[in-house]
């Protein structure tokens, strides 16, 4: 099982690399506003992909103009690594945009609002 993370250690980790990520009711939360329903059920897929594919899964919360990510391991009863990194590959994937003069343009005033 992993070891927890205290409140402290959990705040200041989330300042040096998820600063959109709150800590917030024993989770690390992050909000995403998509602005349109199919970006959020995209996003939402993406996001169930990771959790799948680490054997961690995140609760979500989707909405018309929004998506919810809440991360907690429920087995250890708070904050372990296993959030932090699901949370960088989450982060990761849904804010990567092709780079300037890419082939690939990336939709007409970026993914989210």
């Amino acid at each position: 099982m992993s070891s927890t993370h205290d409140e402290q250690e959990i705040r200041d980790r989330l300042a040096a690399q998820l600063p959109s990520w709150r800590y917030e009711d024993g989770h690390l939360v992050r909000v995403f506003e998509t602005g349109a329903w199919h970006r959020t059920l995209l996003l939402a897929n993406a996001v169930g992909y990771l959790g799948e594919a680490a054997w961690h899964h995140p609760d979500l919360l989707l909405s018309y103009p929004r998506l919810t990510v809440k991360l907690t391991t429920h087995d250890a009863g708070g904050i372990t690594d296993k959030d932090f990194e699901l949370a960088l590959r989450i982060e990761e994937i849904a804010t990567w945009q092709p780079a300037e003069g890419s082939a690939l343009t990336g939709p007409e005033g970026g993914w989210f609002t």
